[in-house]
């Protein structure tokens, strides 16, 4: 029995890794790297295997870095199945379907660029290639396979797994496995991306399964989030510095979970009546679509989303709140004159609509721009965190004037402590920890404190490193 870490490691998009067991291959996730189109497109439509030879896949959410590349895999070879909760299947409807609309889109502004600042010549111009096309993401979906959380299911010969509620998004999960070959044995627990105790909107992380080894997300390994209740006074202070200067806030939102907090929170400010008069527009149809998926699961809401239900009350919509879902109604937007807040996908400004509000709005100092969550490297998103001078959206350089603040009190990942803690019931049972999903200071910050506090073996794989269970 190996394991083999090809996505994630010691970075934080392109979740990835394969379990062998026998001559079954198992995948963990199969995420897109995220950054520059240049510098990660050969890595998406290039395996470091045969993806003919994949038995099954086990997704832990409906993140695009961890199910993002689910339709290439199908498009070159796969024909398994893939196991993830039922909320999930539903979330990577709407996903999968907006990262190939993205692609497309992407193609074509590429291939108009290119034709633009091209000599004549006679020969026709080549085609930008994209990792795959809606028809592959109709493919791919036919192969998921839902499962309930705490049901043990065998997905392979001699490999049964068992999903346990990871409080990171809608339908996320941990995924406990059980791995038998020929006399021997192993249960290896891999955590996916793990929630805070607190969030709004979804349960907590339940509690870990014992196992014998664990592979274990990093993300914020070096750090603390602040307090939630940080979250809201900052987001209603953003707000209101905006307001008074007469400029709107532009919120890059990950359209699959932070939207939904950000509005819920804004909902409490307005039912305290403690926010500035002025119109809210979530302006991104994937948003939408998610939040009607959010709205048909509400047994796995927490106390505070299931009050707003008890209370005759929608917590994703009020009065001051409007839903975008055309383009023209986005452009609409760029023409008002007054303060506005307008929350727009993608959460690290690599695409959608939220790249037309920067581009229109990064250079006025009047403006905010709240980001509300980690940033990867490489990213847009990255570049107006770091406050860069110039950054390119959509291809051009831009002045970064605008106001920045960072909003990551409402990250939906555990931090150092959730993590110390969510260890803590199983670390005398586990004989090695694999982090992944970090950058490497993160890594090693995380690596010396499990060390430390539970006396487990801890390694950082780097990508490709294979490991014997």
């Amino acid at each position: 029995m190996q394991i083999r870490f090809w996505g994630a490691a010691r970075e934080v998009t392109g979740s990835m890794h394969q379990v062998n067991v026998g001559d079954q291959r198992i995948l963990l996730d199969c995420g897109l790297v995220q950054g520059s189109r240049k510098e990660v497109f050969d890595r998406n439509s290039h395996f470091p295997f045969d993806p003919a030879e994949i038995s099954a896949v086990v997704l832990s959410h409906a993140h695009v870095d961890h199910c993002g590349n689910l339709p290439s895999l199908g498009g070159q070879g796969f024909s398994g199945a893939i196991h993830t909760t039922a909320s999930s299947l539903e979330l990577c409807r709407y996903m999968l379907a907006d990262s190939a609309q993205l692609q497309g889109q992407d193609a074509m502004d590429m291939q108009a660029r290119s034709r633009g600042s091209q000599i004549e010549t006679d020969r026709a111009m080549p085609a930008v290639p994209v990792l795959y096309t809606a028809e592959d993401v109709e493919k791919i979906l036919g192969k998921f396979v839902p499962m309930r959380y705490d049901r043990e299911r065998e997905i392979a010969p001699g490999v049964s797994v068992t999903l346990g509620n990871a409080g990171h998004i809608l339908g996320s999960a941990f995924v406990g496995m059980k791995l038998r070959e020929n006399n021997s044995s192993a249960n290896l627990l891999f955590s996916g991306d793990l929630g805070r105790s607190g969030l709004p909107i979804i349960k907590d992380p339940a509690v870990a399964p014992k196992a014998d080894y664990l592979i274990l997300e990093s993300t914020y390994g070096d750090r603390r989030h602040s307090h939630l209740i940080t979250a809201k006074e900052k987001l209603r202070q953003a707000i209101e510095r905006a307001v008074a200067r007469c400029g709107r806030v532009i919120v890059p939102s990950f359209a699959l979970g932070r939207t939904r907090q950000i509005v819920l929170l804004l909902h409490q400010l307005i039912l305290e009546s403690s926010l500035p008069e002025v119109p809210i527009f979530v302006d991104s149809p994937l948003a939408i679509n998610v939040t009607n998926v959010y709205r048909d699961h509400p047994e796995e809401f927490d106390q505070e989303a299931q009050q707003f239900l008890s209370n005759g009350l929608d917590p994703f919509a009020f009065q001051r709140l409007h839903y975008l879902r055309t383009a023209a109604e986005s452009k609409i937007l760029n023409d008002m004159r007054k303060p506005l807040v307008v929350i727009a996908s993608s959460g690290m400004c690599e695409g959608g609509r939220v790249l037309h509000h920067l581009k229109h709005g990064i250079e006025s100092p009047q403006n905010l721009i709240l980001l509300t969550g980690y940033q990867a490297e490489h990213t847009l998103g990255r570049s107006i965190a770091e406050r860069q001078p110039f950054v390119s959206v959509m291809g051009e350089q831009y002045a970064l004037r605008a106001e920045v603040v960072m909003l990551d009190e409402l990250s939906c990942h555990a931090d150092q402590y959730d993590l110390l803690e969510w260890v803590r019931p199983i670390a005398e049972s586990l004989k090695a920890i694999f982090l992944v999903h970090g950058e490497p200071q993160s890594q090693a910050v995380l690596a010396e404190l499990l060390k430390k506090e539970f006396s487990v073996s801890v390694c950082c794989p780097a990508r490709g490193d294979q490991f014997s269970l």
